[in-house]
């Protein structure tokens, strides 16, 4: 849902787990909590044959939900295929907040754009935030999206900063491999940005 949007404690992150996009998601936790909100994400839910019933839940307990659909390339791993979780949990949420819950208000980010135009069409009319690849693009789309005129792109930055170095911190004193270091990290945003205060 585009447009100023009043922001409140949880929001719903749907992004793509990629090593590519690791800033992204750290400023995505970081621009959400330095707005006063608490990040949610399906790193919460444990893989089990009632997942999607979880990631209902998950999302049905959140106000707001932003969906990054910049991944639309072919995976460079076998079998080459694009990803679908994002659109598909945008999917559930648009399913979900026409019939159930209007109250949801949703965003999309994007790196390109026009690019959605033609790579998920059925959202022409809802313009996406574009952050162009860079952790600056997703802080101001975030700031675009849910105007709040008492935080500062520099306190946006600061937080992403802080958590940068947490992130650091855990990944070397836990000895995590490149792919297990997204996990935990919304808890460890909303600390920081409780720290500044």
């Amino acid at each position: 849902m585009s447009g100023k949007l009043k922001a409140t404690r949880a929001v719903f992150l749907n992004f793509p787990f990629d090593v590519r996009y690791r800033n992204l998601y750290l400023a995505l936790i970081a621009g959400t909590t330095a707005l006063g909100m608490k990040p949610r994400c399906v790193l919460e839910i444990e893989t089990t044959t009632d997942r999607l019933n979880r990631l209902l839940k998950l999302i049905s307990s959140c106000q707001y939900s932003i969906h990054d659909l910049s991944r639309v390339q072919l995976d460079a791993a076998a079998p080459r295929c694009p990803r679908f979780n994002m659109p598909f949990e945008l999917g559930l949420t648009l399913a979900r907040t026409g019939r159930l819950d209007p109250n949801h208000h949703w965003i999309v980010l994007e790196e390109r754009p026009y690019r959605i135009q033609k790579s998920l069409s059925d959202l022409n009319g809802y313009d996406p935030y574009i952050h162009n690849g860079t952790v600056t693009g997703l802080l101001q789309a975030l700031r675009n999206a849910f105007h709040n005129p008492v935080v500062s792109m520099a306190d946006m930055k600061t937080t992403y900063t802080l958590l940068q170095l947490s992130a650091k911190g855990l990944k070397s004193e836990n000895d995590w491999p490149g792919s297990v270091w997204w996990r935990g990290f919304p808890s460890v945003g909303s600390r920081r940005e409780q720290d500044l205060r």
